[in-house]
């Protein structure tokens, strides 16, 4: 597994998603990973701190630089809950969990991110403003409504299927409202 290249893909979706999501500091990005799936394995079969790490080392560097929020979704043995900075769950006043992901049972991505954020937290659900889902893991339901399905030129992260989406307001007023184009 070329862990650089994972690394490179993630940045390049992350920037790719930036790029047309709007979104403004303290904002929140949900990833949700399956690292089997990115080694070409079946989900939840072949968990990779490696890999994780090299996902993560794509992702923190630009969404610090921001002042965005990531909150990693974990896998359904824990219902999904979501690792975030402590500061993000104040700030959205998250319902917190009381859960120490790993490998087995929060994921790959979960753990490393339990390791690598500066005071984690795990928070039971979260509206997240835009979310990246490596592998098909079913992020959102951590989404804001209304979620928007986001396009790039890049569909994989190495072998796991990719898909983003941002977030936008409802449209509310009938056939004499307008709209922004960016909607």
């Amino acid at each position: 597994m070329n862990l650089v290249g994972i690394t490179e893909q993630v940045q390049r979706a992350l920037e790719g998603l930036l790029a047309v999501a709007r979104l403004r500091p303290r904002d929140i990005v949900v990833v949700g990973c399956s690292t089997s799936e990115v080694m070409g394995e079946r989900i939840g079969k072949a968990g990779s701190l490696e890999v994780a790490e090299a996902i993560l080392d794509g992702l923190l560097p630009t969404l610090r630089e921001r002042g965005l929020y990531l909150a990693v979704q974990c896998c359904e043995h824990l219902n999904r809950a979501l690792v975030v900075e402590r500061e993000c769950a104040e700030r959205y006043n998250l319902e917190l969990v009381t859960v120490v992901p790993h490998p087995k049972a929060g994921g790959a991505l979960a753990a490393a991110a339990m390791k690598s954020f500066s005071d984690p937290a795990v928070a039971e659900s979260i509206a997240a403003h835009a979310g990246i889902d490596i592998g098909d893991t079913f992020i959102g339901m951590h989404l804001k409504r209304v979620a928007v399905p986001v396009r790039l030129d890049i569909d994989r992260i190495g072998e796991a299927h990719l898909t983003l989406a941002r977030t936008r307001p409802k449209l509310i007023g009938g056939a004499r409202a307008q709209y922004p184009e960016y909607c």
